[in-house]
């Protein structure tokens, strides 16, 4: 009752002092943006077939080039537009692009939620970026063909108000060609505390990007140089490929509510460095198994830790399991990078397309005494 006291006094407070609009923008911070899903359309006659015309035709959107609204389904020229979220979304065409002006809390650290697919064979990039802070994420892979891919990227805020855009970058031979966004979600992420036993933080990955509720294919995590602010408080994505953030709810998790699955081989790991004593010995441990979403096969993930190495097997029927792994290692540095890669590539039994991994959770340290 008191929480919800409070949240009525600073919605009241937010009306006093400013529009409703910001209002809710402080009060929601973990959901879709303002017609994020795209669902709220613009007016008929300012839509050109499907192309929209006018800067603020897009509902809650700025608009800029060539910015076309679409729904899902089979389209010209033979191409099909998957949306599972909802009915309709925008493809953004050569240098197009949409934004919107977001009420934040200064200093918090944010991650954007959002689906994106390309909708042409060429290479298509996806330009994410905030005042001071921007990201271009590589489209072309295709990591999940039941709907396309879903991204996180993370900022600071720095000012109250923040500027969220979505830019085409590309000039492609076919002016409508571009990245289709279905699905645009924001989360405020809480400060991480070390839990006691554990010197890793976010160590089972409870603390993440926002899940779509109604359908979910894993979120992926683009690597630490497009992304210097993790969506995974935490954890470096230091490889050249994104790691996928999976939630119960949509998947098979050892532990809590999510976890992380290795889709890129070698080219897919993540990392943290953590706190340790030079000289001092310490356990490693972690769990790693499949996602119950029929990716199968002979895994193997290796685990790092100052000079140390561990190669765990994993036979994956694609249904369901998880075995725990440790080893023991002794600090060199007051710091220590512990690190987990797959060491092969895979893809799910009966769609070579979609490519998969082992799943990694429940990674704890602790000192051996």
């Amino acid at each position: 009752m008191a929480l919800f006291l409070s949240l009525c006094l600073v919605f009241l407070f937010s009306l006093c002092n400013g529009s409703a609009s910001e209002a809710i923008s402080t009060l929601h911070l973990d959901g879709l943006l303002p017609n994020g899903d795209f669902e709220e359309s613009p007016a008929k006659a300012n839509l050109k077939k499907t192309v929209i015309v006018g800067k603020y035709s897009l509902p809650k959107w700025e608009i800029n080039g060539l910015v076309e609204y679409v729904s899902g389904g089979p389209q010209p020229g033979g191409f099909f537009f998957a949306i599972p979220r909802g009915v309709h979304a925008v493809r953004l065409g050569n240098e197009a692009s949409i934004s919107q002006n977001l009420t934040v809390n200064v200093g918090a650290i944010y991650s954007l939620t959002f689906g994106a697919t390309r909708t042409c064979a060429q290479d298509e990039v996806l330009r994410v970026s905030v005042p001071g802070q921007s990201a271009e994420l590589s489209i072309q892979t295709i990591y999940d063909s039941n709907g396309g891919d879903t991204y996180a990227w993370a900022f600071k805020a720095t000012s109250k108000v923040v500027k969220v855009s979505f830019h085409n970058p590309g000039i492609q031979e076919d002016p409508s060609c571009g990245p289709l966004l279905d699905a645009i979600a924001i989360k405020e992420l809480p400060p991480i505390k070390i839990t006691k036993g554990n010197l890793v933080k976010n160590s089972g990955f409870e603390i993440g990007p926002h899940v779509f509720k109604n359908f979910s294919t894993g979120i992926l995590l683009p690597p630490k140089q497009l992304d210097l602010i993790s969506p995974l408080p935490g954890w470096i994505i230091e490889s050249l490929k994104p790691v996928k953030y999976i939630d119960k709810k949509h998947f098979f998790v050892p532990s809590g509510l999510a976890a992380v699955e290795l889709v890129a081989g070698r080219e897919s790991a993540i990392a943290q460095i953590i706190r340790t004593f030079p000289d001092k010995f310490y356990n490693l441990t972690f769990t790693i198994g499949d996602a119950k979403n029929a990716c199968h096969g002979s895994m193997t993930v290796e685990a790092f830790a100052a000079k140390e190495t561990l190669k765990v097997p994993y036979v994956s029927r694609g249904k369901g399991g998880f075995v725990t792994a440790s080893f023991k290692f002794r600090a060199i540095f007051a710091r220590t990078r512990i690190t987990f890669f797959s060491a092969y590539y895979h893809t799910r039994l009966h769609d070579y397309g979609q490519m998969c991994g082992p799943v990694l959770d429940d990674v704890r340290v602790f000192p051996v005494y």
